[in-house]
């Protein structure tokens, strides 16, 4: 980053059972790209080990990336779970096979955006950057 300031730390991970991730690594792949530090936890994380591994890592941002239909009860709980730990400055992003109404849902659940297949990186990158530099102003 030009300004000398630290890199976003971004979590990618990959809650449940999915054993897709090309998607969740071309995202993580962009987003170290586009000037932050990730962090790409593997395969079937667990809303816990998610949330522990944030913690650990003190990461700023969470993007997970689900196609395998269970988002409506991974999602929240991985929500839940931050905001136990007191963790409510992470930004808790989403991308996948999750249909509209669906992410309705997930945005009243603390979910602060939901990116459809195709989305493109940038505007990923945008809005976490937009969204970090919203909550670091406060």
């Amino acid at each position: 980053m030009s300004d000398g300031a630290a890199p976003i730390r971004v979590l990618v991970a990959k809650p449940g059972l999915d054993g897709h991730d090309r998607g969740a690594k071309v995202v993580a792949r962009g987003l170290r790209d586009a000037g932050m530090e990730v962090i790409y936890s593997g395969l079937h994380r667990t809303p816990a080990q998610i949330v522990a591994t944030a913690i650990d890592e003190d990461v700023q941002v969470i993007g997970l990336s689900i196609l395998s239909g269970a988002h409506n009860r991974l999602l929240p709980e991985v929500a839940r779970l931050l905001r136990e730990a007191g963790a409510t400055d992470v930004l808790l992003v989403a991308g996948g096979i999750i249909p509209e109404e669906d992410a309705s849902l997930l945005l009243e659940q603390g979910i602060a955006a939901v990116f459809p297949p195709g989305t493109p990186i940038s505007h990923i990158a945008a809005f976490i950057r937009d969204r970090v530099q919203i909550a670091a102003e406060r």
